[in-house]
């Protein structure tokens, strides 16, 4: 999915500016990195295309929604089309890892058979099918980051949002992480990530865009990241 910010802003009470006059322009497609400091906006940016947040000013289009002017009974339909990776995965606990990534097909009223072939194809695709009936809390993380991103992407995303997901996995593990994502855009899916890891956006290149105090202050084609001490 495409993705156009013109002037937006996201002020929060009483007067916490978390994002000012921001532009950005995002191909179908493509990945981007979002990195910086700490409160730089990163998960703002990343909610507010999410629509979980409203901007309080400005405009943001993904694909033909515009997001100001979305409607309520609109907004479910916008989110079938986007997947969403957390970093501290949000799996049902209750559930076991083929439940979990069935679960999101269920709710939107897959048919049962659709939804056995779809969760085995994208637990095999991960990696994941001989784990399929174990619990959240008996597998490793990397294991659990690789079944949000399987729930993430089972329901085909135009547009896929990863929040720091590599940001709780040793070296080795975020790195076959990110060999998934990179898989996953290279099927045509836009993938946005926001992240501190240093090591990764230089290791697995691609646009870089730069947010300081709530605005862009870097916006790079393959760009790396610059030592910021705690990035």
């Amino acid at each position: 999915m495409e993705i156009r910010m013109a002037g937006v802003s996201k002020i929060f009470d009483p007067d916490i500016v978390a994002l000012e006059d921001v532009y950005l322009n995002v191909k179908k497609g493509e990945f981007v990195y979002f990195v910086g400091h700490t409160g730089s906006g990163k998960t703002t940016l990343l909610r507010l295309i999410n629509r979980e947040l409203i901007p309080t000013s400005g405009q943001i289009m993904v694909g033909k929604y515009n997001l100001r002017k979305l409607r309520l009974g609109q907004l479910p339909y916008y989110r079938r089309q986007i997947g969403v990776v957390f970093q501290d995965f949000k799996l049902l606990p209750h559930l076991n890892a083929a439940e979990n990534v069935a679960f999101v097909l269920e709710a939107i009223g897959v048919p049962k058979r659709q939804v056995e072939e779809r969760v085995k194809a994208v637990l095999s695709r991960l990696d994941l099918w001989r784990r399929r009936f174990l619990y959240p809390e008996q597998m490793s993380g990397g294991e659990q980051q690789r079944l949000a991103i399987a729930r993430a992407v089972v329901n085909m995303p135009s547009l896929l949002i990863a929040d720091e997901p590599t940001g709780n996995l040793d070296m080795e593990t975020a790195e076959s992480i990110m060999e998934i994502l990179f898989s996953i855009n290279a099927t045509g899916t836009t993938v946005l990530m926001a992240t501190h890891n240093q090591y990764i956006v230089d290791a697995f290149r691609a646009r870089v865009v730069e947010l300081d105090k709530g605005r862009i202050a870097r916006d790079e084609p393959k760009g790396e990241v610059e030592l910021y001490g705690d990035l």
